[in-house]
């Protein structure tokens, strides 16, 4: 596999794609359920190649943020095999019937659920999307080719041959899943332009990557993943609360998209708060970038905050505070710097709470709740692709209903037009 271009990938998964979208619920389950047993048996090897992986990470200073979001041990492991199995317990999308109408002239019209076809996954350094990816595509029917980083090329590498393994003993033709062994740029260029063979193309990493595949591939592309998150905490805020939310968005797990990177806080109850929130962070070692209003108020501790500190992605333990007279400004600076993923005000004004889930433009929006909510799991969907921040095809993350498209099913006796 490691010698096949990127377009003889393409052609492979094209030609087994049709057996994939006409495989029953049983066969793919089937599937899905050997790779999770794979996953388990063969941990050892997984450990193996991802050890290359850290102390590769590790020569190339990578910061602790990333080498956590790069490790895969055990209960990772068994993490990502729990959340295959979990794919094998939700309902069936391919086929499902989205509504149906019997026109005045007898034609019976379903608008039913069918795969994308073949989807290309670009990502970087996360090697358990490479499993999340390719299960979740395949439960809906679709063939993937993924192209990882090269931080996590090891791990890849034996993920995925593990999982063809698998699929190939449980009856289905193996190519339904395949990697680009290439890291290049190139690589990552020539499936940006592989609309001979790819149906969507879907970017999983940070700004520069989304940016470029946006910008340069002919293939449709579902953008997902940058998230400069905010949360605002309003003058009525139970600030407690608010320390808490932040405290998880921030250093939960801080190097995901749904992560907290800046607080926006009411100049009425910041004196108050930045002190409780500076205590709680301090365990984390935390580093604060602020406004003038904010480093009155903690001093020197606070790094003055530059332009670019409003719109980063931090991605680690480092937070942006900003001051503001009011809401309206808060949801201006979100409006400014926000990627459209996940924003949260905290309150107890009802109106305020009401303006802005209005006002505020991203795929979610909370009030008095963390941004790491932003989940396919934690809303209820089993799994996700990822988050897209775009408007059209999906919103939000992107379940197995959004890895589907729509064809009409027309049933007639005869008629014509």
């Amino acid at each position: 596999m490691a010698e096949l271009t990127v377009t003889e990938l393409g052609q492979r998964a094209k030609a087994v794609a049709g057996v994939l979208a006409a495989a029953s619920p049983k066969q793919k389950n089937d599937a899905l359920t050997a790779i999770a047993d794979a996953l388990i048996a063969r941990t050892p090897e997984i450990i193996e190649a991802n050890k290359v992986d850290l102390e590769n990470a590790v020569k190339n200073n990578m910061s602790k943020a990333m080498q956590d979001r790069l490790l895969l041990d055990p209960k990772r492991i068994e993490g990502m095999a729990a959340g295959v199995r979990k794919l094998v317990g939700l309902d069936e999308v391919v086929g499902k019937i989205d509504e149906g109408t019997v026109r005045p002239n007898g034609l019976r019209i379903q608008k039913t659920r069918v795969p994308l076809g073949v989807i290309g996954i670009i990502f970087e350094s996360r090697p358990n999307v490479t499993v999340d990816a390719a299960t979740l595509c395949m439960k809906a029917g679709n063939c993937v080719i993924l192209r990882g980083g090269k931080e996590a090329f090891s791990s890849n590498v034996c993920l995925t041959e593990i999982m063809r393994d698998a699929i190939e003993a449980a009856g289905l033709p193996k190519d339904i899943l395949q990697l680009i062994h290439d890291t290049s740029r190139q690589s990552s260029t020539e499936l940006m332009k592989l609309s001979d063979y790819l149906d969507v193309l879907i970017p999983r990493g940070g700004a520069g990557l989304i940016n470029a595949v946006a910008q340069n591939a002919t293939v449709p592309v579902i953008k997902t993943g940058v998230g400069n998150c905010h949360v605002y905490v309003d003058e009525s805020a139970d600030l407690e609360m608010a320390v808490n939310i932040i405290d998880n968005g921030k250093t939960q797990r801080p190097s995901v998209c749904n992560a907290t990177e800046t607080v926006i806080i009411h100049e009425a109850v910041a004196k108050e708060l930045l002190p409780m929130l500076k205590a709680r962070l301090d365990a984390h070692k935390v580093t604060l970038h602020g406004d003038d209003a904010a480093q009155s108020i903690l001093g020197s501790c606070v790094i003055p905050a530059e332009e670019d500190d409003w719109a980063n992605e931090y991605l680690d333990f480092q937070l942006a505070v900003k001051i503001v007279p009011g809401i309206s400004e808060a949801i201006a600076h979100i409006a400014r710097y926000g990627t459209n993923h996940s924003e949260c005000i905290v309150t107890k004004s009802l109106e305020n709470a009401e303006r802005f889930q209005r006002e505020v433009d991203a795929a979610a929006v909370y009030v008095n709740a963390s941004t790491r909510f932003t989940d396919g799991g934690e809303f209820g969907y089993g799994a996700e692709i990822g988050i897209s921040t775009q408007k059209l095809h999906a919103r939000g993350p992107m379940g197995l209903n959004e890895l589907t498209t729509t064809k009409y099913l027309i049933n007639g006796s005869g008629q014509i037009r």
